[in-house]
């Protein structure tokens, strides 16, 4: 029985001890940087742009005609009866809202079309940064972009080494 009892503390302890010996390693990565260095992203920034343009058209388009029926308001509103007024003042209002809602809109098509893009890109680099870190043994890996880092090891670092894997300079 004593034995038993010696045994199961040996087996204690050593399992205690592998606990408290197995530390976390953290290194760090610049997402941004890597994001930057891609040359799809360029390809993807032009295609966005002349997605975006087709909408900024459209609210020039919109502003104009807005400019156009409030200065012809302005320049006629001492000759309209209080009805006209009213009417011309709730169109104007409405027209107002349609470019804010239209703005708003295509914000998010654009927005939405940009993440639609760069979505096989950014996969493709967070797998590079999964696989460097599990090469070189790293539990966790933070972006610098988003975190200020006060302290850090150079030698944690895997921005080298993920732009080695996804083969930029």
């Amino acid at each position: 029985m004593k034995k038993l009892l010696v045994i199961a503390a040996v087996l204690g302890m050593m399992f205690t001890g592998q606990a408290v010996n197995a530390q976390a390693k953290i290194g760090y990565v610049n997402l941004s940087q890597l994001v930057q260095s891609m040359p799809e992203i360029k390809a993807i920034q032009d295609q966005v742009n002349a997605y975006s343009k087709q909408f900024l058209d459209e609210l020039t388009k919109m502003n104009d005609d807005f400019k156009a029926k409030a200065a012809d308001y302005e320049k006629n509103r001492a000759a309209m009866t209080d009805a006209v007024r009213t009417v011309k003042e709730t169109e104007l209002n409405d027209l107002q809202k349609r470019m804010q809602d239209y703005s708003n809109e295509s914000q998010q098509k654009v927005e939405a079309r940009s993440a639609e893009l760069a979505k096989p890109v950014l996969d493709r680099m967070r797998a590079a940064v999964a696989q460097v870190a599990k090469e070189k043994g790293y539990n966790y890996v933070i972006n610098t972009a988003q975190a200020d880092l006060v302290v850090s090891p150079p030698d944690d670092d895997l921005t080298v080494g993920v732009k080695a894997k996804l083969g930029l300079k």
